[in-house]
C-alpha cells in the first residue's frame, strides 16, 4: 500500500481509512475500558474505571490526531495518534496528578477485524483467519487446547510469564503462552496482514465482535508518577517473516519478557 492512511475519531470511535483497505475502514474502539487487576474472575462493571476521552486537535489530511482521557480516579493520558502508509502509531503519556494512587493496570484497544478478513458478523469464519505465535511460530486460531470456561464466554485470552493470571480479561484464559505479543488476521483475499502489538503489554485477547486486542499494561500510577506506553497497527503483505523483523525492531523489549 503506497497511500497514506488516514484517521479521525468521534465518540470513542478512531476510524482508519485509505490505502485500498480490503473491506472498507478499520474501526478502533478507542478506548474501550481502562481496567483494575483482579479481574479474572469477578464482575466487568467492578473492574472498569470510567473514564471520558476528548479530542484535542487533529491534523486536516488526517495524519494525526490528539486526544486526552481523563480517568475517574484523576489519572489523564494523552495520546499521540499518526498514520502512516502502512501503520498507526500510538504514543502515550500517562499521569497522575492527585495524591492518592490509581488502581489502573491495563487499557483495551478494540480493533474490529471482521470486515477486512472478510468475515463480518461471521464469528465461526473469522477465528481461523485470526493467529498468535506460539513456539516462534504462527498460530492461527482455535489454538489447542482451547478455553472454554470463565465468568464470560465466548473469547481468548494468553497472558505473558509478567502478567498475573487472575489480572486479566474474565474471558477463557489459555493455558499456552504467547512467544510474542503480535496478535493479527489475514485480509479476506489472503494478499494483506492486519496486526497489532504495544509495549508494555498485558495480554492478548480474541473478542467477540470480531475483534482482535494486544491490550497494554499500565500496573498503577503512584501520586505524581509519569508513564509512557506506545503501540501499533501494522496493515501490511502477508509477509510474515517481514511483519516478524519489523515488530521486533519496533518493540525491542519484547524479546527478553519470555
Amino acid at each position: 500500500m503506497s497511500e497514506r492512511l488516514a484517521l479521525s475519531w468521534a465518540n470513542n470511535q478512531l476510524t482508519i481509512t485509505g490505502g485500498r483497505l480490503p473491506g472498507g475502514p478499520l474501526e478502533v474502539w478507542y478506548l474501550e475500558a481502562f481496567c483494575r487487576p483482579g479481574s479474572t474472575d469477578r464482575d466487568w462493571t467492578e473492574t472498569v474505571i470510567p473514564h471520558h476521552t476528548d479530542l484535542i486537535r487533529v491534523q486536516e489530511d488526517g495524519s494525526r490526531l490528539e486526544l486526552l482521557s481523563r480517568l475517574a480516579d484523576g489519572v489523564t493520558i494523552y495520546h499521540l495518534v499518526s498514520a502512516g502508509t502502512d501503520e498507526v502509531d500510538f504514543r502515550l503519556e500517562i499521569e497522575n496528578p492527585g495524591e492518592t494512587s490509581s488502581q489502573v493496570h491495563w487499557g483495551q484497544p478494540c480493533l474490529r477485524a471482521g470486515r477486512f478478513s472478510g468475515m463480518a458478523q461471521d464469528p465461526e469464519g473469522f477465528i481461523p483467519r485470526c493467529f498468535i505465535f506460539l513456539e516462534g511460530r504462527l498460530a492461527h486460531l482455535p489454538t489447542q487446547p482451547w478455553a472454554t470456561q470463565a465468568r464470560y464466554t465466548p473469547g481468548q485470552v494468553w497472558r505473558p510469564v509478567h502478567v498475573p493470571p487472575e489480572d486479566v480479561n474474565p474471558r477463557p484464559l489459555s493455558p499456552l503462552v504467547p512467544s510474542n505479543g503480535l496478535i493479527g488476521c489475514l485480509s479476506g483475499d489472503e494478499r494483506l496482514i492486519l496486526a497489532t502489538a504495544w509495549q508494555p503489554w498485558q495480554e492478548l485477547f480474541l473478542g467477540i465482535f470480531e475483534c482482535i486486542h494486544a491490550d497494554f499494561r499500565i500496573a498503577g500510577v503512584a501520586p505524581g508518577e509519569h508513564k509512557r506506553a506506545r503501540g501499533k497497527i501494522y496493515i501490511v503483505e502477508n509477509d510474515v517473516d517481514g511483519l516478524l523483523a519489523r515488530y521486533r525492531r519496533d518493540f525491542p523489549e519484547h524479546a527478553g519478557q519470555l
